[in-house]
């Protein structure tokens, strides 16, 4: 069944002890505001996670494969697409990186009916092999902290060590060290937004919303690491509009949720020590707000 609302939503989580998003360019330390602090996640994070419990749960079957995985080859999914659609010709000629009409366009289709993160979260598959290009009808934001945080640096040991010639340079004594970087806690929250009109042209359905709302209040706990720490989703809050167009701006709803220190001068290092308020006296009309998490 096809969408009939608009949806906005605010999302949650916290993290205790843990890296919820490290930063490649700065030596995976946890990414932070420069000039406030504030911890980030980026909505790239935060998507990996949720194609993950899709794909636990669905077992990647048809209709939802997951098209950005760990080491998938992206031209090959392609390459299924045209095959699917009866055009191997064209995996032959040089329109492939062109497109050519209508093969690219069911080659589109074909991908947005086999991949729940294509049509979910839209894809560009213009490269090599050419599906076309995707624009998502859900949309998440970087998640930022609610107040600011510090990276707490570790020394860590490794007793072994990978080849004998390791072993021997270090004389009897194995051990090898190393570092790693937590955050002791923080509170995160994340916007997102589903577009009714979007999810028609991608096949978005009723039950695809219902999975997306599954995995955003449970994709922490399908993805412990000892990096990671502690991470769980504490309120996932949904304004579902009467109407595909909306029925009020999304800031408006989303300063409805504030989640604020009890104790201004304390330290936060647990969920307790915020207070979580909700607003839903006086909604515009036309808005529910539905609370899936909290």
């Amino acid at each position: 069944m096809s969408l009939q609302h608009r949806y906005d939503f605010v999302l949650l989580f916290d993290v205790k002890d843990g890296n919820p998003n490290g930063d490649p360019d700065a030596g995976n330390l946890p990414r932070v505001d420069a000039e406030t602090g504030c911890g980030l996640v980026t909505d790239v994070s935060l998507k990996r996670k949720v194609r993950n419990f899709i794909g636990l749960v669905k077992e990647e079957l048809p209709p939802f494969e997951i098209y950005v995985k760990e080491k998938g080859i992206l031209n090959k999914q392609h390459e299924r697409a045209y095959v699917a659609i009866g055009a191997e010709d064209e995996l032959k000629s040089d329109k492939k990186r062109k497109g050519s009409g209508d093969a690219v366009e069911q080659a589109r289709q074909w991908m947005c009916a086999n991949f729940y993160d294509v049509r979910t979260f839209g894809a560009v598959m213009s490269t090599g092999v050419n599906c076309g290009q995707v624009r998502g009808p859900v949309q998440i934001t970087f998640a930022r902290s609610v107040d600011p945080v510090v990276a707490s640096e570790h020394s860590i040991t490794r007793m072994a060590v990978a080849t004998e010639a390791e072993a021997e340079k270090q004389s009897g004594d194995n051990r090898t060290m190393g570092r790693k970087f937590t955050i002791p806690y923080g509170l995160y929250v994340a916007h997102g937004f589903v577009s009714a009109h979007l999810a028609d042209q991608t096949g978005f359905s009723e039950s695809d919303l219902e999975l997306l709302w599954q995995a955003l209040g449970n994709m922490f706990e399908h993805d412990r690491s000892a990096a990671r720490g502690e991470m769980s989703t504490r309120g996932l809050y949904v304004f579902k509009h009467e109407g595909k167009l909306g029925n009020a701006p999304a800031y408006s709803l989303f300063e409805r949720i504030k989640a604020e220190l009890k104790d201004k001068d304390s330290v936060p290092r647990n969920f307790s020590d915020y207070t979580v308020t909700v607003d839903a006296d006086n909604l515009p009309n036309g808005v529910e707000l539905l609370t899936l998490v909290g």
